[in-house]
């Protein structure tokens, strides 16, 4: 994992970074004499609610975030660069995921890095419209925003498909495929919270928690003991918080410590749960005495 800034850098990154995103200026036109720029394009997800996670934790800040004043003042901005310029390769992956969950598909921001290479970073689950159109970010937006951030952190740094499902920021589904909820039969989590002020996010189980004999890429909602997504926090489990709609796919609302959240739900494929026993020794799974995930003789033998 690449190393973290500062507290305070992440805390000014991410003002940079969330006052920027939806204002894009134009790129200005290479001069006639130099040779066009290359372009750099971050895939993430389809056009409907599946998506790839893999966000490491260095893309978060969890220390509070805010305007200040910036008012959106788009891509172009000295003080964007001067944060993209800071880890080039962090900033990248930051804005791919803020993107992809801020606005739909068909959308997308466009930066020339000072090198000359065009990022492109494309709109893929839409779920902060008014953001998108340029108008300040809603309450609710903010939410669901950071939810879904949350939701696509990897502590692995690993990329699988996982189903996002929800409400946008004007209350509408969505979109999703018809077969993702028999492609994404595993329920997973409910992740909600707010990264633009000191709240932080949260997460919980939405089936029963891992066993000892099980582990998955995608722990951070259905772990149990110790909290190894920190500083993502369990509340237990999504029922307990959380309302379903009416299609009792996702949830509409979320309510923690007397503060009710937009939440983003996931899903995930059953295959994604990796059992010991099952004679495959996986990654998240270690050599010892015994048949749970840290033990697993079977699969993977004795040290």
């Amino acid at each position: 994992m690449r190393s973290a800034k500062s507290h305070e850098g992440h805390a000014r990154a991410w003002v940079l970074l969330l006052g920027s995103v939806v204002a894009c200026a134009p790129v200005p036109e290479a001069p006639a004499a130099l040779e066009p720029p290359c372009t750099a394009h971050q895939e993430l997800a389809s056009d409907n609610g599946e998506s790839f996670n893999g966000l490491a934790f260095n893309g978060l800040a969890f220390n509070g975030l805010a305007f200040n004043g910036l008012a959106f003042n788009g891509l172009s901005s000295a003080a964007f660069a001067s944060w993209y310029d800071q880890d080039p390769a962090l900033a990248d992956n930051v804005m791919k995921y803020v993107t992809a969950c801020a606005l739909p598909a068909g959308q997308t921001r466009t930066y020339t890095d000072k090198q000359g290479v065009v990022r492109t970073w494309k709109g893929s689950l839409g779920f902060a419209p008014d953001w998108g159109a340029g108008q300040p970010a809603t309450v609710r937006e903010q939410q669901l925003v950071s939810g879904c951030l949350a939701a696509h952190v990897n502590k692995f740094e690993r990329t699988v498909p996982i189903s996002v499902r929800g409400r946008d920021g004007r209350g509408a589904s969505i979109a999703t495929a018809p077969e993702e909820l028999s492609t994404f039969a595993q329920r997973e989590g409910c992740f909600f919270g707010n990264l633009f002020t000191q709240t932080g996010v949260f997460t919980g189980h939405d089936a029963a928690p891992l066993r000892a004999y099980e582990s998955s890429v995608r722990a951070c909602a259905l772990e149990t003991g110790a909290d190894a997504c920190a500083p993502i926090t369990r509340v237990g489990s999504c029922a307990a918080k959380c309302t379903p709609d009416p299609s009792g796919t996702y949830y509409t609302q979320c309510t923690h410590q007397g503060v009710t959240y937009a939440p983003v739900t996931t899903r995930i494929r059953p295959q994604d749960i990796y059992v010991c026993g099952d004679g495959v020794c996986q990654f998240t799974e270690s050599a010892g005495i015994g048949m749970d995930a840290h033990h697993c003789t079977r699969d993977c033998g004795i040290r």
